[in-house]
């Protein structure tokens, strides 16, 4: 169920990205990209961030105030800055780049996606891991990251 969400989401988040951002009209929307960036939520984005939930509450069980903060270092200081370069670099793969052009677009883009990630997630975790059930964490997230999902796709496309 995660995984559909996900990739569904994530299908969703480029739709806003071409037609709200990009202004590309109907016309001129890329439906391959759409499909593109939804195997992207489907193959890699919702089984990894899934898992990632199941092991972070393995190793910081519980949901206090203290352990969500804890688990938001975590999730903030480890796994967000591994997974954006991961992510850029599949969107970069997937999108046909060579290896070398990819680490370029990955280099220019990271640290500003890195930044707005710091701007926008640590808020919305502290409630998720808090007031969130395991078991719907990830529907939370996809559902808070639609607008994340659409910067992403802006930015993983822009060439």
């Amino acid at each position: 169920w995660a995984v559909l969400v996900a990739g569904a989401l994530m299908g969703a988040g480029d739709v806003i990205a071409q037609q709200l951002v990009e202004q590309r009209g109907l016309h001129g929307h890329q439906g391959p990209r759409t499909l593109k960036m939804m195997a992207i939520g489907f193959c890699f984005v919702g089984p990894v961030v899934g898992s990632w939930y199941r092991i972070l509450d393995w190793l910081i069980p519980g949901n206090t105030k203290v352990v969500a903060v804890k688990k938001v270092v975590l999730d903030q200081g480890c796994f967000a800055p591994c997974f954006l370069g991961c992510f850029l670099a599949v969107t970069g793969a997937t999108n046909g780049l060579s290896v070398q052009d990819n680490w370029s677009k990955i280099q220019q883009d990271y640290m500003d996606a890195l930044v707005t990630n710091y701007c926008i997630w640590p808020p919305v975790q502290i409630a998720n891991f808090y007031f969130v059930p395991l078991q719907h964490r990830l529907a939370v997230v996809q559902c808070v990251a639609i607008i994340w999902n659409c910067y992403l796709s802006w930015k993983a496309n822009r060439m």
